[in-house]
């Protein structure tokens, strides 16, 4: 009897420890505010937080509601809300909602300017408290956050003296969402926007999406697709535009639209949308008044024209900058900008694509009204594992220049490959344009550093959608949060914001940080060697996108096809982008140019990208481009088998569920890896004839097979 009551008694906590493991188990929902409890709480710890306001705005309300959240997760116990200032008290105050506190304790604004804040340790009468204090609601909100990620990532919260204050003006994501739900390039789900059930049902979702880009001082949202639908610009459609902006308000969110160039014509029959056209200017400005009075703090226009289809001025003879100004003109009265897209092609196949944004924009540097912003992606083609940073980074410095990266990962794996992008954007954003000299980065010339801009700003094509972890998988979360952190400041450190993100996201414990950040920090470059290395750009899958297909060369137009970008033939691989070739390299700053276009300088990483070379070509460590080429290949899938090895040793430090999805998504990872390396060998042997390098296994199949692969139902493919 003893021993059956003890197997019952087994038993039954093997099931309460099962129910147990089961309750805390973790989807990725909450994201990097999971404010995971404290082993020990300092005794530096808050114990009360008071508004020293004189009036609570909706802003301020939010602040104090994540620090209740927070607290209660991180410390066992929500902080007591009180109205007095009492010791170890956390302290909200702000010029804006009329403070009562001494003289002296408000930052200035040229501390913190209008969205920028402080956190500080000090004494109000006589007291010791933590004062987190700004010009407006919205940057005490920013230093809440800031002060909650210190506490949830366990960094001492005692003897704060901080002062920040974002680099950038705008901080945006760009969704590439359609109405009806559908998302370009999105892997993670359907768009977050219900738009069927909008206005009446607002999704509780949407007040998590505006908490966490508020955490990371993400400002204002497109909520629509860059190839855009100019029924969300009807009357239906903008009330439910409304409808999330009202969400999105209190946390400092404004919200974007994009306008179809021909939405006159669509929308309400007029016979153009020539912008010079009267009756095209009247249109857009009552349309635009329009919005506002559904949306008054409506932030503006983003539009794509004149490329990959989309209608623009151009198809009236007028330049892109008419064509901005036009819609400037109705957002300026209301405060509104224009952001216009620099991502062209035109209908004609031009000798070298990556020169065309230079070419047309250039010529219009000063040609802009001062509320239009240039929207310019980090790199000359589209959003490659790895690009030359964009020629028009400093070329434009009468024409405020916003930079667009892609956090969705539509050319790095989609949301199963482990790319962080972190990385790629410090590299882009460190670079060097020289344009004003050494020390002339593009960073400097996005936060207006160089050229004093009177606007500045930072877009994200968002990776948001339905699914649980919001991101497709955990560690593209990753790049959602390093966009936003980047954003705030366009000089900070990629693995500094790594390690912040994992200590959030998975563990404060010191050997599991090291080895996560030591997996983010080497995976985007892993992508690079298995898909294009040594500068080789745009072998993916056409259409799609998913997967090696370097043979493609038979699509409507040429630059279209990845043979284009490569130029493989029996004596060599690469694209001339010399004076020898398309000159695409003299767009650059000379001294710039001068690196790249020779030989003897040109870093390896962007060596086939500028030069068109033999495939024995000897490389600066004295191999052969061929055996570097194949060796590259090799390294990734080595690095994919590094990354495994590392997750698999934290089991057991990592909730069992976002363990499992990690550990197949890199088991998946692997594979492709291999079926890239090996694709892309078979063809370019195809191409070449030459053998492998000694040691250097075959492709387990031939050519036929790769190019007998097909993929037509891929997710988020363009349209």
């Amino acid at each position: 009897m003893k021993n059956f009551i003890t197997h019952i008694a087994a038993a039954f906590c093997l099931l309460a420890s099962s129910l147990f493991q089961q309750a805390v188990a973790e989807d990725g929902y909450e994201l990097w505010l999971r404010y995971e409890k404290l082993e020990q709480v300092p005794k530096s710890a808050p114990r009360s937080v008071v508004a020293a306001c004189s009036d609570l705005s909706p802003t301020l309300d939010a602040a104090l509601s994540e620090i209740l959240r927070a607290s209660a997760s991180i410390l066992g116990t929500p902080l007591k809300q009180g109205d007095r200032i009492s010791r170890h008290a956390l302290v909200l105050t702000s010029e804006a909602c009329g403070a009562t506190l001494p003289n002296g304790t408000l930052p200035n604004a040229d501390e913190v300017g209008t969205e920028g804040y402080v956190l500080q340790s000090t004494l109000i009468n006589g007291k010791p408290v933590t004062l987190i204090a700004a010009q407006s609601d919205i940057g005490v909100l920013y230093g809440v956050f800031d002060y909650l990620r210190r506490m949830s990532s366990g960094e001492a919260i005692a003897d704060l003296d901080v002062i920040s204050r974002p680099k950038t003006q705008l901080r945006l994501l760009n969704h590439w969402d359609n109405l009806d739900r559908h998302v370009e390039r999105g892997y993670s789900g359907q768009s977050i926007w219900d738009w069927h059930r909008l206005p009446g049902y607002v999704d509780p979702r949407y007040t998590d999406y505006a908490r966490a880009n508020a955490s990371i001082g993400i400002n204002g949202t497109s909520l629509t697709n860059v190839n855009s639908d100019a029924t969300v610009l009807t009357p239906h459609y903008l009330e439910k535009v409304a409808a999330i902006a009202d969400v999105l308000r209190p946390y400092g969110i404004k919200v974007y639209l994009t306008a179809r160039f021909s939405a006159p014509i669509e929308l309400d029959g007029l016979a153009t949308a020539d912008p010079l056209d009267p009756a095209v200017q009247t249109w857009w400005q009552a349309k635009t008044d329009e919005i506002y009075d559904y949306v008054p703090d409506f932030g503006g226009f983003l539009v794509k024209a004149n490329s990959e289809g989309q209608p623009g001025p151009q198809d009236y003879g007028r330049s892109h900058a008419e064509g901005a100004n036009m819609l400037a003109k109705a957002v300026a009265p209301h405060g509104g900008v224009v952001m216009w897209r620099a991502f062209v092609y035109s209908a004609e196949e031009p000798e070298d694509r990556v020169r065309q944004a230079y070419t047309e924009f250039v010529p219009l540097d000063g040609q802009f009204a001062e509320n239009v912003l240039v929207q310019v992606k980090n790199g000359p083609l589209d959003f490659q594992p790895r690009e030359p940073f964009h020629p028009l980074f400093g070329a434009m410095p009468e024409t405020p220049l916003m930079i667009e990266l892609q956090i969705t990962k539509e050319y790095l794996g989609f949301s199963t490959h482990l790319a962080y992008l972190g990385t790629l954007w410090e590299e882009v954003l460190a670079a060097d344009t020289k344009t004003k000299g050494d020390g002339t980065t593009v960073a400097s010339v996005v936060d207006g550093e160089t050229y004093d801009y009177a606007y500045t700003g930072m877009a994200g094509v968002s990776n948001i959608g339905t699914d649980r972890n919001w991101a497709g998988s955990i560690f593209d979360q990753a790049n959602w949060y390093a966009f936003g952190r980047l954003a705030w400041n366009p000089d900070a450190s990629a693995e500094d914001i790594a390690r912040e993100w994992v200590k959030q996201t998975f563990s404060r414990k010191p050997e599991v940080v090291d080895e996560i950040t030591d997996m983010m920090m080497k995976s985007r470059e892993a992508v690079v060697d298995y898909m294009t290395p040594l500068g080789l750009t745009h072998l993916m899958g056409t259409g799609h996108h998913y997967g090696p297909a370097p043979w493609v060369d038979d699509l409507g137009r040429a630059d279209w096809t990845p043979y284009y970008y490569h130029k493989a033939t029996r004596g060599g691989i690469g694209f001339d982008r010399t004076e020898t070739g398309s000159d695409a390299v003299d767009q650059y700053a000379g001294p710039v140019a001068q690196e790249w276009a020779s030989l003897e300088t040109v870093p390896d990483s962007l060596l086939l990208w500028f030069h068109h070379v033999p495939w024995d070509y000897e490389m600066q460590d004295g191999s052969t481009l061929w055996q570097s080429l194949v060796a590259h290949y090799a390294r990734g899938i080595t690095t994919v088998a590094e990354m495994q090895s590392e997750w698999a040793s934290l089991k057991g430090e990592i909730d069992s569920e976002r363990f499992n999805q990690v550990t197949d998504y890199l088991n998946i990872q692997h594979e492709e890896a291999q079926w890239w390396r090996d694709a892309s060998i078979a063809y370019w042997q195809s191409i070449n004839q030459l053998p492998l390098p000694a040691g250097e296994a075959p492709p387990p199949h031939d050519l036929d097979y790769y190019k007998s692969l097909s993929f037509p139902n891929a997710p988020g493919q363009g349209e």
